[in-house]
């Protein structure tokens, strides 16, 4: 049943009441995706804090309690919308301490009000519980993973990137909105088992056989990443003097059947650390931690309680233990959770820079030789099937594909060869440092393009367009005119640029003008290898 907004506020308080519509049990929530459209009833609502209290109740694989979200209404309203999977029971609903009038409508819970919620600040109340939808395939496809480690400990994860915390909680389901004044998360258990969740930890309390984990962030946060996981953890510190000088712990919430690999996994935290800051500056959250929670599916960014799942495989790279995906889980501290997406339509920043980030890593520990080594890899994976940067106001499922990271990050090495490498890294750096506490900004394609043209005293906003908002690729034609002379011709390329060419001779470097027909005359003995080093992304057809 689909609510017309221009029906009158009476009727729709009688014909819902305050009574829950449609609690259902666990079904498919392949349906779902964060983000999109944002409604016009959510467009005037700014969220500043939730405080999310749940009794896990693991032998029936059920939560029950509460969140109380505190707003600010931008004018007013008869009705104030949330996203919440239409699984769960709503118990009740307050507002600002008294009764509210509500209807569950599919995934949305309208909270009603015949005289209107006034301008400014309220506290919204909603009691819930019942059966979280079961992760399919974690974390690509989330929800709730119940098993048990090795022992036969439960142990509890969750994720929800793709379908957005609706999954487990009342929330506004939308990436251009976080809690400003952060969360509190009180996650009740049954004593013996710990809960690893974001920002600091304030308290545990026990009460007969259960206990209460008090968790606490002092900055924004993505709703995807409020969240927690349970298990049997022994937790392993060691303090982190950051490149500003600031203390901040490294905590690894690790099964106590595995403690013994902790000092490993820190080790590669501190050299991983050292590494991004160089690149991005100051590890974002000193005032927290430096997280990392062991869990049964692979890893998540979940900001400063990034979970591992490798299983303590590694691979080598210039000799040193590396697992790609407990550093690029690492880097979203950077790219998504301090530098957010504004819409979901401009996922590449986050996924496409962080792999990107990936590349520097290789550098730093294997040089260039070993940062072309991954670049060539992720040029390989381009399916290049549609632009990766579509439209505005995209839901997750429309945007979420490979090219989001691999298309994006060979945009970004190929903005390092355009503007060399004495402004390219600072710049890139410049970008994510102006970012000041507490992170209230959100950022689209554009953002990202027009601070590079300041910096750089160039319009790359078309370059920016070629990579990223078609399908597009620099297309050259070599042929050979006569005995060692050979033509390279193109007409395509949106920038002026340079263009390495690989010649007998030697490498030599020539200038393309933007959009003219050129047409290079090379001598060379051997047939030329056009951008040897694969910083375009290119078609070259012989002639």
């Amino acid at each position: 049943m689909k609510i017309s907004f221009k029906i009158s506020l009476l009727y729709l308080t009688l014909l819902f009441s305050t009574t829950n519509l449609s609690a259902q049990t666990p079904g498919d929530i392949s349906y779902m995706s964060s983000g999109g459209k944002l409604h016009p009833l959510q467009a005037l609502m700014d969220v500043r804090h939730y405080t999310l209290a749940l009794d896990i109740d693991i032998a029936k694989q059920q939560i029950e309690g509460y969140v109380e979200i505190d707003v600010v209404l931008l004018k007013a309203t008869d009705s104030i919308l949330f996203d919440l999977y239409k699984g769960y029971a709503i118990r009740s609903v307050q507002v600002d301490n008294k009764k509210g009038g509500f209807a569950q409508n599919g995934d949305s819970i309208f909270i009603v009000k015949a005289n209107r919620f006034t301008e400014g600040r309220h506290k919204i109340k909603i009691n819930y519980g019942g059966s979280p939808p079961i992760a399919v395939r974690p974390p690509w496809k989330g929800g709730f993973t119940w098993t048990t480690d090795k022992s036969g400990n439960p142990w509890v994860a969750i994720n929800c990137q793709l379908e957005g915390a609706k999954v487990y909680f009342p929330c506004k389901d939308h990436p251009s909105d976080e809690p400003n004044e952060g969360v509190d998360l009180l996650i009740t258990i049954p004593k013996g088992l710990s809960v690893a969740g974001p920002g600091l930890l304030q308290s545990v309390k026990s009460k007969g056989e259960k206990a209460t984990w008090h968790w606490k962030t002092n900055y924004t946060i993505s709703n995807y990443c409020v969240l927690f996981n349970i298990g049997k953890y022994k937790v392993a510190k060691r303090m982190f003097t950051t490149i500003e000088g600031n203390k901040v712990p490294i905590e690894f919430y690790v099964l106590e059947q595995d403690f013994d690999k902790a000092e490993k996994i820190i080790d590669i935290r501190e050299r991983d650390t050292k590494i991004l800051e160089k690149y991005f500056g100051e590890y974002p959250w000193v005032k927290e931690k430096i997280g990392i929670a062991q869990v049964p599916n692979p890893g998540m960014e979940h900001q400063t309680m990034v979970t591992y799942g490798d299983k303590f495989t590694f691979e080598k790279v210039g000799g040193q233990d590396y697992s790609a995906n407990l550093y690029h889980e690492f880097g979203h501290e950077w790219w998504a959770n301090k530098i957010t997406n504004k819409d979901w339509a401009h996922m590449w920043i986050q996924e496409g820079i962080d792999t990107y980030a990936e590349a520097l890593f290789f550098r730093e520990v294997a040089g260039e030789r070993g940062y072309d080594s991954l670049m060539v890899n992720i040029t390989a994976n381009v399916k290049n099937l549609k632009p990766i940067v579509q439209a505005e106001s995209l839901d997750m499922a429309q945007v979420y594909n490979g090219d989001v990271y691999h298309k994006g990050a060979l945009f970004m090495h190929s903005l390092r060869y355009v503007l060399g490498d004495t402004l390219f890294f600072p710049t890139l750096k410049k970008f994510i440092t102006d970012v000041k506490y507490p992170y209230n900004e959100f950022f689209t394609t554009d953002d990202v393009a027009n601070f590079f043209s300041k910096e750089s005293s160039r319009d790359l906003k078309p370059w920016f367009d070629f990579y990223l908002r078609t399908t597009n690729k620099l297309a050259f034609e070599l042929q050979k005119v006569r005995l060692n002379t050979y033509t390279i011709g193109i007409n395509n390329s949106p920038i002026d640029l340079h263009l390495e060419i690989l010649t007998a001779d030697g490498l030599r470097t020539v200038k393309i003008k933007a959009g003219k027909n050129e047409l290079l005359r090379i001598n060379s003995k051997t047939q030329p290898v056009i951008d040897p080093r694969g910083w375009y992304f290119k078609k070259v057809t012989i002639l």
